[in-house]
Parts: structure tokens; C-alpha cells; sequence
């Protein structure tokens, strides 16, 4: 008896099915953001974490429960740090805020006379935008203010399930590894292995080069900044390297935030040169050195791909969805380079240099940071 051959599906087909995958997948997240976001990022953070788990449980023979709790509390201690300095440099904007807006008036009024004279505009028509500017920005501080407040609140609620979803995955990693395993067939055992072991060693190995990263970031602009007394100098560092996260995009917006802070202090136009120059400087130096060194080459993603990504992430679940999109992808690419059938979209994915090759080797299992 001979086989029965399939009929092969056309190329309309299959587009069509692509696309309205993409778009089921993608309206699913944009609705179940309030879950996936924290969820997500507790992935990250419970990846980054395991080897101080696996530390406590193996080495110092700590039960499971006792060594999630140390391993979290390390990482609620860090976070506590971070948000500790950059809250403690917002109160200090906080408290400078009528200052703020009467020296924002001042600066409106300084690039209405500039105007004025060097293009020769309407003086009156000048007056009109910029008291109308004024008075909207001034008018709307006690909406900032309430609405900082409810962010704040939602940030601090956000966080408590993140630690909540990190511990649990921590504590049931085996249990959440069996079933991605028996969910597919015996044969296909040894590849699911494989993707688990490589997804969490690059990610851990990302995400850590990226906080050694931005902490360098930080510091240097911190430094620079206080060594030419602007006003904020702590926070305008943290805003460098906290933003340096976001792949291509995150520079622009920090420049543009750290400028407009230093006009409003009612800096001089050099002092704002200056500090635009200094993020500059600092971005060329990490782009062409730090970067390398630190973080390598454990995702290669090409340009297009990230920056499209950071887009998509901004679209679909704001500031979060930005800082998530390069791991999101890089997961995605580990998936389809090892997936018969999915390895285009990994090559449309990675960079064009070692484009046939996996990303990094496969380390040997270990104690430290096995699943």
C-alpha cells in the first residue's frame, strides 16, 4: 500500500495563518498586560536569582522555601536601593516644584525675546502661545501631582506581585519544568532541555551584564554632573542609566529629559550643551567599549528587529513593554533557531554576522543555576 501524501498548504495560506496568529497572540497580550507584564519580569529576576537559590539549597542545605525567601529578599534588597536613591532625588524635584515652574515661565520668556530678535516674529502672538503654555502647565501641577501619586501606587502594587509571581516560580521550578517537558513527546525531551538551559543562561548572563552596564552608566554621569555643579546631578545620572536599558531609544529620551531638568534649574544654555554633550560622550564610550566587554554578544538581534521590538513593547504595554522587548525576543529567537520549521524567523531575527550559528555555546550543566 503506498502513503498517502498530504497536500501541500499554498504560500497564501500560510501568510494568512501567520498573520492572523501574530495578531490573536498580540491582541491577547495587549488585554492581559495586568498579568504578563509582572509575570514576565518575574521570570527574568527568578533566572537572574537562581544560582543564589540553588547556592542555599545544595551547598548550604537549606530547604527550598528557606532558600527562595534568601534569594528574594537579595533582590528586594537591591531593588529597595535603587528605587530608595531615585525616589529620594524626586522628592528633592518635588519639593523644588513652584521653583520649577517659575523658572520654566523665565525660560519661556527667554526663548520668546530669542525669537523675537532673531527671526523678528510677532511679539504679541509670542506672549499669547507662550502665557497660554504657562498657565496650562501651571494649571495642570496639582493633576501631576495627584496622578504621580496613583503611578506610584500602582508601581508599588505592581512590584508586590512581581515578588509574589518570582517567588513562586523559584519555588515550583521543577514542577513548571516537568510540565513544559511532558507537554510535548518523548522524542522532543532533549530539545526542551536544551531551550530551557540556553534561555536561562543567556537571559542571566544579559540581564547581569546590562545591570553592571547601567550602574557604570550611572556612576560616570553622576560624577561628570557634580563635578560641574548641576543642580539633580544624582538624578539626572539615574535617568542616563536607567533609560540606557532601552536599546537605541533610551539615550534620545534620556538627552531630552536631562536637557529640559537643567533648562527649568534655570541653567545656562553651555551648562545644557554641557550635559548633552556629556551623555553623548558616555553613550559613544558604552556603545563602543563598555558594551562589548560587558554584555558581549549573548543576543544577537540586528538592529531592525530591536529597535521594531522596543516600538511593538511601547505600543503594546508602555515604559514596561520597552524595557521587556530585547529578552522577549531573545527568547524568541533561542525558540525558533532549535524548532524545525521556525529557523527563518530566527535568521529574520538575529544579526548577519555568525547568522547560522546558536548564539553562545551551551555551558555545561551545573549545580549553580540548574533548573
Amino acid at each position: 500500500m503506498s502513503d498517502v501524501k498530504l497536500p501541500v498548504m499554498p504560500a497564501y495560506i500560510k501568510v494568512a495563518m501567520v498573520l492572523i496568529s501574530i495578531f490573536i497572540i498580540g491582541h491577547l497580550a495587549i488585554h492581559g498586560k495586568e498579568l504578563l507584564a509582572p509575570l514576565i519580569i518575574a521570570m527574568l529576576f527568578a533566572i537572574l536569582v537562581l544560582p543564589v537559590a540553588v547556592f542555599f539549597e545544595k551547598r548550604l542545605r537549606f530547604s527550598r522555601s528557606a532558600a527562595t525567601f534568601v534569594a528574594l529578599f537579595i533582590l528586594i534588597g537591591g531593588s529597595f536601593l535603587l528605587l530608595f536613591l531615585l525616589g529620594s532625588q524626586l522628592s528633592k524635584l518635588g519639593q523644588d516644584w513652584p521653583l520649577f515652574k517659575d523658572q520654566l515661565s523665565h525660560s519661556f520668556e527667554n526663548a520668546r525675546q530669542w525669537f523675537s530678535k532673531k527671526f523678528h516674529m510677532n511679539a504679541d502672538a509670542q506672549m499669547s502661545y507662550v502665557q497660554d503654555a504657562t498657565s496650562k502647565i501651571i494649571s495642570s501641577s496639582t493633576v501631576v501631582l495627584g496622578t504621580t501619586v496613583m503611578s506610584l501606587s500602582s508601581l508599588l502594587i505592581f512590584l508586590v506581585f512581581i515578588m509574589i509571581y518570582t517567588f513562586f516560580l523559584l519555588f515550583y521550578r521543577r514542577r513548571i519544568v516537568k510540565f513544559l517537558v511532558t507537554v510535548f513527546r518523548d522524542e522532543h525531551e532533549p530539545l526542551v532541555y536544551e531551550i530551557l538551559e540556553k534561555v536561562q543562561y543567556i537571559i542571566r548572563k544579559y540581564i547581569s551584564g546590562l545591570l553592571l552596564e547601567m550602574g557604570i552608566v550611572a556612576l560616570a554621569c553622576c560624577i561628570a554632573f557634580l563635578a560641574l555643579g548641576i543642580k539633580y546631578a544624582v538624578l539626572l545620572g539615574l535617568i542616563v542609566g536607567i533609560f540606557n536599558i532601552i536599546p537605541y531609544l533610551g539615550v534620545f529620551s534620556a538627552l531630552l529629559l536631562s536637557c529640559f531638568i537643567t533648562i527649568a534649574t534655570g541653567a545656562s544654555l553651555a551648562v545644557v550643551g554641557a550635559v548633552a554633550g556629556i551623555i553623548i560622550g558616555v553613550h559613544i564610550i558604552d556603545a563602543n567599549f563598555l558594551l562589548p566587554v560587558i554584555v558581549g554578544s549573548k543576543v544577537r538581534i540586528n538592529a531592525l528587529a530591536t529597535i521594531i521590538g522596543v516600538i511593538i513593547g511601547e505600543m503594546m504595554w508602555g515604559i514596561s513593554g520597552m524595557f521587556l522587548s530585547l529578552p522577549v525576543i531573545a527568547i524568541l529567537k533561542i525558540i525558533c533557531d532549535r524548532v524545525e520549521g521556525l529557523q527563518p524567523w530566527g535568521l529574520l531575527l538575529g544579526d548577519e554576522v555568525d547568522s547560522k550559528k546558536t548564539l553562545v555555546p551551551v555551558p555545561e550543566k551545573s549545580e549553580e543555576g540548574k533548573i
